[in-house]
């Protein structure tokens, strides 16, 4: 190696090759220098941006604050594509050190790439700050009375738990004029429920307030009873038949009828009505007639009935030789009958023909009752007993008697 390196010609052939060696690297690190040229700006609007609030969430309330803004970023075209998609930014209101009462404030970005400006819409809001505080309040039931079914009632509702604690801005909670669990039911109501029901807070106008409500929802029953009853249905006969017409029957085509109404009514309703006027009825006939229902009954089905009328025209005759008997005349007395002289009365007879054509004397007993009176003469009332059915008239109301001692 020495005599290599005492040899002329072999340093000048190294020292050729470093020179070559170093000429490479030079231009390989010329090569790979890199341009700077500037990026393009651009900027988008965001307009969903949530904000957040930084206060004191145990004592105070915040009111005024929207839920999102819209935000504008402007910068590279690189970095607000990014910030736009992503969202790791944040728009916020620190309130940390806020006062009770109405303040204006601004809104704020943090965690964005300092490489951007931002906009925000709105760029400050007016917040009012109020003491936070939690009342009890008893909860009302509320439903629909329409959904019950026909012919049943709803009691009163029960709802447990019955009070619930509501937690908000003082201002709130002295507008507080209701709190209503509302159950919604879309099916008929015929048995007694319990449904889970979200509780509402409201105020004198039944405008929803913004508070919390612990429990959110309570349990709601509806007892439901049954306020219908079944009774009969009664005819009754208005006026009189004219001369000549017996009524024979009436039946109806419903007998009985349903009612509904409160339960202490029911109690005391035994049956409902028709009324049929007789006065104008002179043949067989067929009437739609109302059924009457008494006070305090809200329905009655059926509403109307139908009834089948048959009627009797009557026949007229007289029965005459009726002989007038005398009852309870003491043993100690006698008596003489003056007025009817011979003593025998005719009836004027009129009713159905089947019953008046075979009539006779003997059918009927005409008598005077002489009991508890004393000697002398009397005008005593004559009394008929016979079939019935049919009526009649004496030819003779009253007799003339004599009563004297039995001797």
């Amino acid at each position: 190696m020495d005599k290599l390196m005492d040899n002329r010609w072999f340093i000048k052939i190294l020292a050729l090759l470093l020179a070559i060696l170093l000429y490479s690297t030079v231009s390989n690190k010329e090569n790979k220098l890199t341009v700077n040229v500037p990026s393009q700006s651009t900027s988008a609007t965001i307009k969903d941006m949530p904000v957040n609030v930084y206060y004191d969430t145990e004592n105070l309330v915040v009111s005024g604050i929207p839920n999102t803004v819209a935000i504008t970023i402007k910068g590279p075209i690189t970095h607000v594509q990014s910030t736009k998609a992503l969202k790791n930014f944040e728009v916020y209101v620190d309130l940390t050190e806020a006062k009770i009462g109405k303040q204006k404030v601004k809104l704020k970005v943090k965690d964005l790439s300092d490489k951007l400006k931002a906009t925000i819409n709105p760029a400050s809001v007016t917040v009012n700050v109020q003491e936070k505080i939690t009342k009890e309040f008893k909860v009302e039931a509320e439903f629909n009375a329409s959904q019950v079914e026909e012919g049943y009632s709803a009691g009163q509702p029960v709802v447990e738990p019955n009070k619930v604690k509501i937690t908000g801005a003082k201002s709130v909670i002295d507008r507080i004029a209701y709190v209503k669990a509302t159950l919604e039911e879309k099916s008929k109501l015929k048995e007694t429920i319990t449904r889970e029901a979200h509780v509402q807070v409201l105020d004198k106008d039944l405008n929803k307030l913004d508070a919390v409500v612990a429990p959110e929802t309570v349990k709601v029953t509806i007892p439901i009873k049954n306020n219908s009853k079944t009774v009969p249905i009664s005819i009754i006969k208005k006026g009189t038949p004219q001369d000549g017409i017996t009524i024979d029957s009436i039946d109806l085509d419903v007998k009985e009828a349903t009612i509904i109404g409160p339960e202490d009514i029911l109690k005391g309703t035994e049956n409902v009505r028709v009324e049929v006027d007789v006065s104008k009825i002179t043949e067989n006939t067929t009437l739609n007639l109302p059924v009457i229902i008494s006070n305090g009954i809200t329905k009655v089905t059926p509403q109307m009935v139908k009834a089948t009328v048959l009627v009797k025209k009557e026949e007229e005759k007289t029965v005459s030789g009726i002989p007038l008997k005398i009852q309870g005349l003491s043993d100690t007395y006698i008596a003489e009958i003056n007025d009817p002289d011979n003593k025998i009365i005719n009836l004027i007879v009129n009713g159905p023909s089947s019953l008046v054509d075979g009539l006779k004397p003997e059918d009927f007993n005409v008598y005077i009752d002489l009991s508890n009176l004393d000697e002398g003469s009397h005008e005593v009332n004559i009394h008929v007993d016979g079939p019935a059915n049919i009526n009649w008239k004496p030819n003779k109301a009253t007799a003339k008697i004599t009563i004297t001692k039995n001797a």
